[in-house]
């Protein structure tokens, strides 16, 4: 007596292919409703930020590279297939459950990629996903990094830019003075603002470098090689831009530097970019010029039409099951509002502390419009006899979920010119903030002949903290727990004299965050802080 293998499959549905691709489809679409607030705010980010114009391409491409191999892919019947892609699937909703709940947008992006990678291993099996891994890997470049990396490699690259810019104009026997971000020609000071750090060269170029990785005929290595050298021939060509701009204002005046002229320079850099990249595969695979030699063409896939399926398995309904589930703890959870705790403003923050004299001061509107912040104090305290003041400055934001995000000392004191010769985190178990010890990031800076002593540290809903990092991950938890994303940021300064001892300067910050710290509380709310 003979049994029927397909009869004996319990673990698929015998249904028509048609209904199987529709049930994925719609296993698709409901994947899609529920991310479609991080998946909005991705696309929004695409026309909006030029930085990432490119990330609406990226999906086109993606799908283009899979279709080409849809005669090999096949959708799998067993259950035991699609476990691995089930396994997958699980973690990118576990991810995105917390990204929801605290409305963190990168999270809840980084889980869609988990969770279609997954779908796919799960409708394809772990052969399609083989197939299919390295299209599948390369929608990463279409989510946006957290605002705060973006503003940690911002800030390096203008760095790094600026430099070499300026040595290209010294290079022309060009007098020229760099401070930090700002170059200055004599007649003229360019400020390499944001726009200008090579952001807007480095993320597309990547995503092409990686394009070019994954078609281009050599070995790993040399792959590899092409795809890591767009990072260094951004920076090269950004501050070639640089360089050729100083010059030409240098030469010609300010206007070289604006308007259309700026623009259609930045273009025709990008596009020596890629004829660089081109070049570059070209010298690796030894000077190939016929173009299937180079790299793959993509009809050598074969195309042809989609496979029948066999049967749709058990899968369908655990996938079901789960997004249901997570979409219905999302939709529940979607609608809260961050709690913003009441505080004091710092327009009333007292000028006359124990015998420290205070005189405010304001940021720029530049810095302003940067920060994003929603209330900051910058004051210089001194005391009648004493040489040398303390600058306070606390920069407070009452919620850090869409982008508004607390800059680091770290990366922002080199962009104004400011070289950090020593870092340490210093504990100062006897002054305490919210019942809690302080613990801060200790920096010696210096430009030119001047020298400061900087401490700072992040004041996250009762907590102190020196590392950016360590904040951030609370800042999730908090979002979670709490439903508060409210923070600050204190920052002391003095200047550091030549002939003082450190230790000197030392006591004088202590000495006035002794008397500074009971002040802060109703301007900085704790961990119990009231709506």
């Amino acid at each position: 007596m003979t049994i029927d293998k397909q009869a004996e499959n319990t673990s698929a549905f015998n249904v028509s292919p048609v209904m199987t691709w529709l049930v994925w489809g719609a296993a698709f679409v409901l994947l899609c409703l529920v991310f479609r607030i991080g998946l909005e705010e991705m696309v929004d980010v695409w026309l909006t930020i030029e930085e990432y114009s490119h990330g609406v391409f990226i999906p086109c491409i993606t799908l283009y590279f899979i279709w080409l191999r849809r005669s090999e892919l096949r959708p799998v019947s067993e259950l035991r297939e699609s476990v691995p892609g089930l396994v997958i699937f699980f973690i990118g909703l576990l991810v995105f459950v917390p990204g929801s709940l605290a409305a963190l947008y990168a999270i809840e992006q980084y889980a869609y990629l988990i969770a279609i990678t997954g779908l796919f291993a799960v409708i394809f099996g772990v052969k399609g996903l083989k197939l299919a891994a390295t299209p599948l890997f390369f929608l990463i470049f279409m989510v946006p990094f957290p605002a705060f990396i973006i503003s940690t490699i911002s800030s390096k690259l203008q760095l790094v830019s600026s430099w070499f810019g300026v040595e290209f104009i010294r290079l022309c026997d060009i007098m020229v003075y760099l401070e930090g971000n700002v170059i200055d020609l004599g007649g003229y000071k360019l400020q390499v603002v944001d726009a200008c750090s090579g952001l807007r060269y480095l993320f597309p170029l990547s995503s092409l470098a990686f394009l070019c990785a994954y078609l281009f005929k050599g070995p790993f290595w040399q792959k590899l090689l092409v795809f890591l050298s767009s990072a260094p021939l951004t920076v090269f060509m950004n501050s070639f831009r640089i360089g050729v701009i100083g010059i030409m204002v240098n030469y010609w005046g300010v206007a070289m530097a604006e308007g259309f002229l700026h623009d259609f320079e930045g273009w025709a850099v990008f596009l020596l970019c890629m004829v660089l990249l081109f070049i570059e595969m070209w010298l690796l695979s030894g000077g190939k010029t016929a173009i299937g030699d180079l790299v793959q063409i993509p009809n050598e896939w074969g195309g042809g039409d989609w496979p029948t399926p066999a049967g749709l398995n058990r899968s369908a309904l655990v996938v079901f099951g789960l997004l249901l589930l997570a979409g219905g703890m999302a939709e529940y959870y979607r609608d809260r509002v961050d709690i913003i705790p009441k505080r004091a403003p710092f327009l009333n923050f007292p000028l006359e502390i124990a015998g420290w004299h205070g005189k405010q001061t304001y940021l720029e509107r530049a810095y302003l419009d940067q920060l994003n912040l929603t209330d900051y104090a910058l004051i210089d305290f001194y005391k009648p006899g004493e040489r040398d003041s303390v600058n306070f400055y606390s920069a407070y934001y009452q919620t850090q979920r869409k982008g508004a995000t607390i800059h680091s000392p770290r990366s922002c004191i080199p962009g104004g010119g400011w070289q950090i010769t020593k870092f340490e985190e210093m504990d100062l178990p006897d002054l305490l903030l919210d019942g809690a010890p302080i613990k801060v990031s200790r920096a010696v800076v210096e430009k030119d002949e001047t020298r400061q002593l900087v401490y700072f540290w992040f004041y996250q809903r009762g907590r102190n903290i020196t590392n950016e990092y360590v904040a951030k991950w609370y800042l999730l938890y908090d979002a979670i727990t709490m439903n508060r994303t409210d923070g600050a940021l204190i920052r002391l300064t003095t200047t550091l004299n030549r002939t003082e001892d450190a230790s000197a300067a030392d006591r004088r910050l202590q000495d006035f965050l002794r008397v500074l710290l009971p002040q802060l509380p109703p301007y900085l709310p704790g961990k119990h802080a009231l709506p």
